[in-house]
């Protein structure tokens, strides 16, 4: 039998909404876990769930975006006492493929509740933690199976979880731009991270945990440099930076992956993570610097790790086209067996036995490893000139010409100085 909860918006005259607790062999509830376009993408992952709608909810002012925002701003500078409407998301299901309580556990599993008015960087009554029922019986499972999961976030060391759990008064569908955001927008942002702690007898947590679900050991790290790369489950881009980034590591900075969104004991984050895949660079156990929102701009990316990891200088010639005075660079007496690296990267550029002397003032080889660098067309100065970049970082390298010696006539003139020597 289909069952029909009609709720009254009496805020300034507003109009009555209804909305469907359930509808012939389907049931919703109404859930925030901070931005709703992040837990409208993980609701609707659940299998079993029908249908997922961003809105607003149990506010005490008119339910629209801008409205939103702008009593949160009323709120902080004290002008108002009126409670704001919470982004939420209304999750329709049919409870013979998904039941409210698996609904509750993709709910707790996919966010931080115990962080009250906040959800990692979203900050504000708005972005709260909530759980909304539509009658008795939602509300005493909702109650239940916080219980459940408070015992195993204490098992696994985090907080008190601040969830509120009440009864839905008023509700809003949220515009339609926000609807399906992440579909229409997959490179938008998401906002949402769980704690990897599993619901209590949940189906995936009976499955074998994975290596990156354990908890770092500090001991295994490098604590006066070391790269810690936030990860969390069915994440596109956390998936793409691995493929394009991890599987090919050789910068000497050591890495470490990890789908917990806790640092390893001791060390500290500046602030909470609010995204992934976030990449943070940790100097002797706090965290100096971070990259969030990995898309595949791999320049981008290691422009970020470059400026941490090379000189003033050396970000000069990198970063900006620079050049060193001729004679004044490293390695222009180097001719040990090995190989010449990205600085940043570590990967392989020329081979010791393609040096030789040019009497430019600059390392000079006659020929690079295969795929190590890209050329570009370079006007500058008033020249035509062929610029040398690194192929895996985009830094700047140096020159080519064509003065070089047999067998290739080329000359290979770069700067020593974004170079690092690895011998055989």
């Amino acid at each position: 039998m289909t069952k029909t909860i009609r709720l009254l918006a009496a805020i300034g005259g507003l109009t009555m909404l209804t909305l469907d607790v359930t509808a012939g062999n389907t049931e919703a509830i109404v859930l925030g876990m901070g931005c709703f376009w992040g837990a409208e993408k993980r609701m609707a992952e659940l299998p079993g769930v029908l249908d997922v709608e961003s809105g607003y909810a149990n506010g005490d002012i008119p339910g629209n975006y801008e409205a939103v925002l702008a009593h949160e701003a009323a709120l902080n500078r004290g002008k108002s006492t009126k409670r704001n409407h919470v982004e939420v998301v209304k999750v329709t299901f049919d409870p013979t493929k998904a039941t409210l309580e698996r609904v509750l556990a993709r709910f707790w599993e996919s966010h931080d509740p115990t962080q009250g008015d906040r959800q990692g960087n979203d900050i504000g009554s708005n972005y709260r933690s909530v759980i909304y029922t539509h009658n008795a019986q939602q509300q005493t499972l909702a109650l239940k199976t916080r219980d459940r999961y408070q015992v195993a976030l204490k098992q696994g060391g985090f907080n008190t979880i601040t969830t509120d759990i009440e009864p839905l008064t008023v509700y809003f569908p949220a515009e339609d731009y926000h609807q399906d955001y992440l579909k229409k927008n997959p490179k938008g942002y998401c906002g949402l991270g769980g704690l990897n702690v599993r619901y209590p007898g949940s189906v995936i947590s009976q499955a074998a945990p994975l290596k990156e679900a354990l908890p770092l050991d500090p001991k295994m790290l490098q604590h006066k440099r070391q790269i810690v790369v936030f990860e969390a489950e069915a994440c596109t881009y956390c998936k793409q930076f691995k493929a394009e980034i991890l599987d090919h590591w050789k910068s000497e900075v050591s890495i470490a992956r990890t789908l917990r969104s806790q640092p390893p004991t001791g060390w500290l984050l500046e602030k909470p993570l609010f995204a992934t895949p976030t990449i943070v660079l940790f100097e002797n156990g706090k965290e100096v610097s971070r990259f969030t929102g990995y898309t595949g701009d791999k320049p981008r990316f290691w422009k970020w790790l470059g400026f941490h990891l090379l000189t003033p200088a050396q970000q000069k010639i990198a970063f900006e086209q620079g050049t060193e005075r001729p004679g004044t660079g490293s390695h222009l007496d180097e001719k040990r067996p090995g190989v010449f690296v990205d600085p940043v990267t570590g990967a392989p550029l020329f081979r010791s036995d393609t040096k030789f002397n040019s009497g430019t003032g600059w390392p000079s080889f006659f020929n690079p490893l295969d795929d190590a660098i890209t050329l570009h067309e370079d006007s500058s100065l008033g020249m035509r000139r062929v610029e040398v970049r690194s192929a895996s970082s985009g830094i700047h390298l140096g020159h080519r010409f064509d003065d070089g010696p047999p067998p290739t006539g080329k000359r290979y003139c770069i700067n020593g100085n974004v170079l690092k020597f690895v011998p055989d």
